[in-house]
């Protein structure tokens, strides 16, 4: 079976985040949680300056689920059956109906770089939705901005007629298009994209294809042959988990 996985050159990469906006349509993911400090951006960034004017360089690092080929989430999910559990094809995929919201795989995940006691800060690879708040709230809210002048966020879904107004219906065994609260949620390759030959939407949209997805077993695959061009880097490579998105080249040089 395929080894599903992508590679990121940093050198095509601005961080224009036209892939954070691409994915967040296609999966129907929440708005930032301002007042609890959780984002649910499957793809995030990190970004670093260092350095002192004018010799400064700048970096955009894309994040996401990493689809671990020795998932700690996996191993961490106390459900039976797993909630978290890997397919054939190598995705880290995740089943809403066995979730039990106990929050162990973020608590184990190395690179959710979050602190589920203390906040909900940090990337958003692994996001809660938590159980007495209504996912897409702000879509059922009939408050108006502007009494009189802007309609309301329930106004919008209801012409929209889906909520959020920008919903993606897909079908998926194991994944809703819209998750409810006292779940998880992550990144899943678009899954349900992939089923239909389709690439994820955030490879589709990136405007100088810095994403290159493909079976990182295949060597005549795209991500295989960029990964035999170049030599690359994953993030926290030390805690194991051997990760399957892979970074290549720089931004500041070739």
């Amino acid at each position: 079976m395929a080894r599903l996985g992508m590679v990121i050159d940093l050198q095509k990469c601005v961080g224009c985040g036209a892939c954070a906006l691409g994915c967040k349509t296609e999966n129907n993911t929440p708005n930032r949680d301002v007042k609890n400090g959780q984002t649910f951006n499957w793809a995030d960034f990190m970004f670093k300056t260092e350095g002192t004017f004018p010799n400064v360089s700048y970096t955009a690092i894309p994040v996401l689920c990493n689809h671990c080929s020795n998932a700690a989430c996996v191993a961490a999910c106390p459900v039976k059956d797993k909630a978290m559990y890997k397919t054939e094809n190598g995705i880290t995929m995740h089943n809403d109906e066995r979730c039990i919201g106990c929050r162990k795989c973020q608590r184990a995940c190395p690179y959710s770089a979050i602190d589920i006691v203390k906040s909900d800060t940090g990337y958003s690879v692994i996001s809660f939705n938590k159980r007495k708040v209504e996912t897409h709230a702000e879509y059922r809210d009939k408050t108006e901005m502007i009494p009189g002048c802007t309609a309301s966020g329930a106004e919008i879904a209801e012409k929209a007629g889906a909520t959020p107004p920008y919903e993606t219906k897909y079908t998926h065994p194991d994944y809703e298009s819209v998750r409810r609260p006292g779940v998880v949620e992550k990144c899943i390759f678009c899954a349900h994209r992939v089923a239909q030959n389709l690439m994820p939407a955030c490879v589709e949209v990136c405007p100088s294809g810095a994403r290159i997805f493909g079976d990182l077993d295949d060597p005549n695959s795209a991500p295989s042959k960029a990964l035999a061009e170049h030599k690359s880097f994953r993030l926290k490579e030390e805690a194991g988990t051997e990760p399957n998105v892979h970074y290549i080249r720089s931004f500041k040089k070739g």
